[in-house]
Parts: structure tokens; C-alpha cells; sequence
């Protein structure tokens, strides 16, 4: 396949990198953590002012209009920089459940908001127990005759604190991996009967349990019954696949030079390590790695744009699976390449690690990706 970049995606590409490059070191990461948020609210509105947040956005509704390449292009810088902010998880994958689910009216108000940073929201789709299933939905939604009563729990949702809104997906009819009997909803996440409760993950961001104890909900809340819940769900995952394919690309490029930089600083019984045969095979696997995690990211990005939905979903899985595997290969070579100090908070290494086992779990890990493949050939 023959993929080059677009002068526009060159620019994009440039922008993002220069951005991430100049105001987003190590130490700079530590204290945005320090944080109330656990992230910097001064580079979200840096990326807002750079039109990040409206990626895929229409451009007549204030956003960039851009495609997958434009979303692995951003995702990969802020992968390399390890990145905090719910650029994704607050921005991107709530606006595409809005443009593709959402009701004029619904994508009329939120769509420029979400596009210029000024409103953040959260998808609250996964439940307790559901394993990655896309339609295990048991929390419900009731309509009493003057509006609807959501009840039930949510977890894992990606940094969902600090929220505006929670697009949430409820029953309304059917068994509990019914397709069909699922409608989403959006939410004021300040109204009474949500409860959320925050904690960090592995690497640092954070995920969060949510509880609706008889949530109100009007019918201008309810999303567009035009559009299947399970397709918007599916369609947001697919985006969500893409994006970590990406962000673990970004990962492991920082993670492959810093351990090259090692490998020849590093000096023991005077002479670099790297002058070491067997960590040269070492550097040299996990060099492999990274151009075959490159490729795949590739295959991902302009995977969302196929037509046919069985063939996405295929190339998606495989990105995924192939991807994770790679990355916490990679990990575990740069981690041994280090030695001691590469699980140390204070070097870099380890963090990059974590940030690739918690992107492996995101949307489905690599067991679960490769049952679906392997569903998709029987």
C-alpha cells in the first residue's frame, strides 16, 4: 500500500509534535499529574486553540472535518508525550457519538462546544462484568409517561470526572445482550441521582465508576431513535481501536529511543552496553516491533474509513491485538534493557510501560480481539 501524508496532514502532524515537543517533558507531565484534574487544563485549551478538540468534526459545525490518518497523526504525538488530558475519552469519542447518534437539536448545541474545548463529556457505556461485550446492558431506563428514569452502574469510564455531560447507554427493552433494546442518553452530569467516583489507573489517567440511582430524563435528552444505539456504540469503539492503536505507536517510538540513548550512555567495565551483542539483538527485536506497530496503525487508521463493516471490524481486531502484543513486548525488552531504574517514578521508562499495558486494555485487549478474529473465520 502506498501511504503518504497530505500536505495538510504534514502540517497537522508538525503542529502537534512541535506543540508536544516544546511544553510536555517529563517533569512538565509530573506536575500537570499534580493537578486537581490530573491534567492540564492550560494545554486543553492549548489544543483547543490548535482546533484538536473538533478533529472530526464537520467543518460546518465548527470542527476540522478530518479522517482516521488526522486522529493517528494527533494520538500518536500525544502517546510519545504521554499525555493526560481526555483529548479522546472527553473530546473526540463523545462528539463522535453525537454527529453520528445525536439529534439535530442535540448536534445543533453540542457539536461546536465539544469542537472548541468549552464543553467536555464522557462516554459511560461499559458495565461491571460486561467484559468488553458491545450490547451486555443492564442498566435501565424507564419511561414513567413524562420521561424517562435511568438506574444502574457504569464502569470503567474514562476520565469521566469533571465531565459536563455523560452520554450514557441504557435498556429499554429486551434480554441483556439485546441489540435492539438499547437507547443513549445525554446528561447534565451535575443532576441529582449520578454519583461519581474517580480513581486513577495504572499509568497515571483516570477511570471512574458511576452510579444512576432513578437519573431524570427528559425527551430531549434521549438520542435520535433513527440511529441504532448499538451502531453508534460500535461506531465509537471502532474510533476509540484507532486512536489507542495510535497513542501505543507514539509510546513505544519515545520508549525505542530512550532505551537506544541508553544502550550507548550506559557504560559498564568501560565501554557502553550497547556494545554488548546480545542487548544489540535485544535493541534490534524491539526496532521490529516498532515498524511492524507502525504498520498496523496505518492499517487501522485508514481501516475506518472501509465501507464494508465486516472487513473494518477485521482490520481494527487485528491493529489491536497485533499492536498490543508488540507494545508490551517492546516494554518488557526497554524495561530490562534499563535495569533497576527503568521502574523507578522518577525515569521515564516505566511510565511508558504502564501507559502501554493500560492502551492494551482500552476497547478490548489482545485476548479479546483475537477471539474476535477468530470468530470472524469460523
Amino acid at each position: 500500500m502506498n501511504f503518504e501524508l497530505t500536505e495538510d496532514q504534514r502540517l497537522l502532524r508538525d503542529a502537534v509534535g512541535r506543540l508536544m515537543a516544546e511544553t510536555y517533558g517529563f517533569e512538565a507531565r509530573r506536575a500537570h499529574a499534580r493537578e486537581p484534574a490530573g491534567w492540564s487544563a492550560a494545554m486543553w485549551r492549548r489544543y483547543a486553540e490548535m482546533g484538536l478538540h473538533g478533529l472530526l468534526v464537520p467543518e460546518a459545525r465548527g470542527g476540522h472535518g478530518g479522517g482516521g490518518v488526522e486522529l493517528m497523526l494527533v494520538m500518536q504525538a500525544l502517546g510519545r508525550a504521554l499525555a493526560l488530558e481526555p483529548f479522546l475519552a472527553g473530546a473526540v469519542l463523545p462528539a463522535a457519538a453525537i454527529e453520528q447518534g445525536g439529534t439535530p437539536a442535540q448536534r445543533a448545541a453540542l457539536l461546536p462546544k465539544l469542537a472548541d474545548g468549552s464543553l467536555r463529556a464522557a462516554i459511560a457505556h461499559a458495565e461491571p462484568g460486561s467484559r468488553g461485550h458491545p450490547t451486555d446492558v443492564r442498566c435501565t431506563a424507564y419511561f414513567n409517561g413524562n420521561g424517562w428514569l435511568l438506574k444502574g452502574a457504569k464502569q470503567p469510564v474514562l476520565q469521566a470526572d469533571g465531565a459536563d455531560l455523560l452520554i450514557v447507554s441504557a435498556r429499554v427493552s429486551g434480554t441483556r445482550f439485546d441489540p435492539d433494546g438499547i437507547r443513549l442518553f445525554v446528561l447534565d452530569a451535575g443532576v441529582p441521582g449520578i454519583e461519581i467516583e474517580s480513581r486513577p489507573m495504572q499509568d497515571g489517567r483516570r477511570s471512574a465508576e458511576i452510579r444512576l440511582d432513578g437519573v431524570a430524563a427528559g425527551s430531549a435528552d434521549a438520542m435520535s431513535p433513527d440511529m441504532p444505539a448499538a451502531s453508534v456504540i460500535e461506531h465509537v469503539a471502532e474510533i476509540g481501536i484507532a486512536a489507542t492503536v495510535a497513542d501505543m505507536l507514539g509510546a513505544m517510538e519515545a520508549l525505542h529511543e530512550m532505551t537506544g540513548d541508553y544502550l550507548k550512555t550506559r557504560v559498564q567495565f568501560g565501554r557502553p552496553i550497547g556494545a554488548n551483542q546480545a542487548l544489540q539483538h535485544k535493541a534490534v527485536d524491539m526496532y521490529v516491533a516498532l515498524e511492524q506497530a507502525r504498520s498496523m496503525a496505518i492499517l487501522a487508521a485508514v481501516a475506518l474509513a472501509e465501507g464494508d463493516g465486516a472487513a473494518r471490524g477485521r482490520h481494527l481486531s487485528m491493529a489491536k491485538a497485533h499492536v498490543g502484543q508488540l507494545a508490551r513486548a517492546l516494554g518488557q525488552a526497554a524495561i530490562q534493557l534499563h535495569g533497576g531504574i527503568g521502574m523507578t517514578e522518577e525515569y521515564a521508562a516505566g511510565h511508558y510501560f504502564r501507559r502501554l499495558l493500560v492502551d492494551d486494555q482500552l476497547f478490548g485487549d489482545s485476548h479479546h480481539h483475537l477471539r474476535l478474529l477468530g470468530d470472524s473465520l469460523s
